[in-house]
C-alpha cells in the first residue's frame, strides 16, 4: 500500500513541476515567490522539496471550538466526525418529486442537525434556499446556524466582501474580532477548478480566512472523464496534485493555518453526461483520498452517505452505506454529506436524512470494541439465571437494555418537538440581529430574523 501511495505522490509532484498550478491572485502568487517557488504570471511551478516544506507547516491536529465546549472537535488522528448534507438546491420527497429548497427547510435541517448526537458541526449550505437573494443567502444561513445551534460551524466560501460580512457576524457571536481570531471556530470548504486551477472565489476565501485565522477544507473535485482523467488512477493523481498545491499556497500565505486535505472525486456518466458520485471506482478514489491524507499526516474530509439514486430506495441504501463505511473505515476526520443526499448531490431528502442517521449509528456501533468488564460479560447474571431460566426480568437486562437496543423509531417530528434553541445572552442576540440588518438591509434581514423567531411550531415542510 505504501508503494502505491508513494507512486501517486511522486506522479502528483511531477504534474506540479511540469504543468504548474494557476493561483489566480497576486497576493497568493507573491507569497509563493517569497518561498522560492517559480511563478510565471499566475502559474506556479513547484519543486518537490518546496511542496513538502510548505506541507510541513500545516498542523497535524487542531481543535475546532464550538460555542458549547461539549461540541469541540479535535481534527486529526483516527477520530471521525460526521457532517450533514451540503450544497443541494432541491428537496426530494419520498417519491423523488423535487421542489426548490426554502429558508424554512434550512431552519428545519439546522435544528435536526443540532438535535442529532452524531453531529458536532452545523451549518454550511445544508440546503440552498431559493427564497432569499443569492448575494444574501450565505449570510442568512450563517445567522440561522449561529442562532439555532451551539455546535461548531461549517462556513461558506465567497468573495472578500462575503467573508468580511460573515466573519463580522461570527465575531459578534464570539466576543469580538480579537477573541474570534484567537481560536478556530469556522471551517470553510473551498474547491479547485479542475484541472489545476484555483478560482478567484476560493482565492479570496483563503485570504479572508487567513486574516481571521480560521481553518479551511481543501477539496478538489475532478470529474473522471470530464475535468480529470477517465481512469480512477489518473483522477487520483490529478486531485492529489491540486490538493497539495492549494495546501502549499495556504501555508505560504499563512504558515500554520489549519487545513483539512479533502480530495472529493466524482465520475462522469458517459451515457448521460451527468455526474456520478457513488460508483465503485468513485468510492475507491474516495478511499485513496483518506489514505493519502494519512500518508501526509494531515486531517482530512471525505464523502459520506453518497448515492446517485433519485429516490429513497434499495440503490440509495446500498450506495450510501458502502460510501459511508469506506470513509469511516479509513478514519476520515470529517465525513461530509453524511445524511440526506440524493441524486448525485442535487437534492436532499428528509426521509433519507433519518435513514442515514440510522446508518451512522449502525456503523459507529460496529466500530466499537467489546467491553470485557465483569459487568458487560454478565457472569453473575448468567450464574443466577442458570440452566433453562430467562433474562427478560433480570436486573441486568433492565440496567442495560436501552444502551444495547438499536433504535429504528426516531423520526423527524420527535426530533423537532424536543428541540430547544440554545440561549444567547440577550445583548449578544441583539447585536447579531443588528449586524445582520446592517449587512443585509432592512427588508431581507427582517425576513430572516422573523423566520427564525416565528418558526417555533416546526411544521414538517414536505407539503410545501
Amino acid at each position: 500500500m505504501t508503494d502505491t501511495l508513494k507512486k501517486i505522490h511522486h506522479r502528483s509532484l511531477d504534474i506540479l513541476k511540469r504543468c504548474g498550478f494557476k493561483v489566480s491572485h497576486p497576493l497568493l502568487a507573491g507569497s509563493l515567490k517569497e518561498c522560492g517557488v517559480r511563478v510565471e504570471g499566475d502559474i506556479a511551478f513547484f519543486e518537490q522539496e518546496q511542496v513538502m516544506e510548505l506541507l510541513g507547516r500545516a498542523p497535524r491536529q487542531f481543535t475546532l471550538y464550538a460555542r458549547n465546549p461539549a461540541h469541540n472537535m479535535t481534527m486529526g488522528g483516527n477520530k471521525s466526525y460526521f457532517a450533514p448534507a451540503y450544497g443541494s438546491t432541491y428537496i426530494a420527497d419520498a417519491g423523488g418529486v423535487r421542489r426548490s429548497a426554502l429558508f424554512d427547510d434550512y431552519l428545519v435541517f439546522a435544528r435536526l442537525v443540532h438535535q442529532s448526537p452524531h453531529f458536532k458541526i452545523n451549518g454550511g449550505i445544508l440546503v440552498q434556499p431559493g427564497d432569499i437573494p443569492a448575494n444574501d443567502s450565505a449570510l442568512a444561513m450563517l445567522y440561522a446556524t449561529l442562532v439555532s445551534s451551539d455546535k461548531c460551524i461549517l462556513g461558506i466560501a465567497g468573495t472578500t466582501e462575503d467573508l468580511e460580512r460573515a466573519f463580522s457576524l461570527c465575531a459578534t457571536a464570539f466576543g469580538g474580532t480579537a477573541a474570534f481570531a484567537e481560536k478556530p471556530h469556522v471551517l470553510t470548504l473551498i474547491n479547485t477548478i479542475s484541472p489545476l486551477q484555483l478560482g478567484p472565489l476560493s482565492a479570496e476565501t483563503i485570504i479572508a480566512s487567513a486574516q481571521y485565522k480560521q481553518p479551511l477544507i481543501v477539496s478538489p473535485g475532478p470529474m473522471a472523464g470530464a475535468t480529470g482523467p477517465v481512469t480512477a488512477e489518473g483522477n487520483i493523481v490529478l486531485g492529489n496534485a491540486e490538493a497539495l498545491a492549494v495546501i502549499a499556497v495556504i501555508q505560504a500565505l499563512a504558515p500554520g493555518l489549519p487545513v483539512l486535505y479533502g480530495f472529493q472525486p466524482s465520475t462522469m456518466n458517459m451515457q448521460t453526461g451527468g455526474v456520478s458520485i457513488a460508483t465503485p471506482r468513485c468510492i475507491q478514489q474516495m478511499e485513496y483520498s483518506s489514505k493519502l491524507a494519512h500518508f501526509y499526516g494531515l486531517p482530512n474530509r471525505c464523502g459520506g452517505s453518497l448515492t446517485d439514486a433519485k429516490t429513497v430506495s434499495a440503490q440509495s441504501g446500498s450506495e450510501s452505506i458502502a460510501a459511508l463505511m469506506v470513509a469511516k473505515e479509513n478514519n476520515a476526520s470529517l465525513i461530509i454529506h453524511s445524511a440526506g443526499i440524493l441524486d448525485s448531490y442535487s437534492a436532499v431528502s428528509y426521509e433519507k436524512f433519518i435513514l442515514d442517521l440510522q446508518n451512522i449509528d449502525y456503523i459507529v456501533r460496529l466500530g466499537t470494541s467489546l467491553d470485557l468488564s465483569e459487568e458487560q460479560l454478565a457472569m453473575s447474571t448468567i450464574a443466577d439465571v442458570g440452566i433453562g431460566g430467562e433474562y427478560l426480568t433480570s436486573g441486568h437486562t433492565l440496567k442495560h437494555c436501552r444502551e444495547e437496543m438499536f433504535d429504528r423509531t426516531t423520526g423527524i417530528d420527535a426530533m423537532l418537538e424536543s428541540y430547544h434553541q440554545p440561549l444567547f445572552d440577550e445583548s449578544v442576540r441583539s447585536a447579531l440581529d443588528a449586524c445582520l440588518l446592517e449587512h443585509m438591509g432592512e427588508e431581507h434581514g427582517t425576513f430572516v430574523i422573523q423566520a427564525l423567531d416565528s418558526n417555533q411550531s416546526f411544521p414538517f415542510p414536505l407539503d410545501k
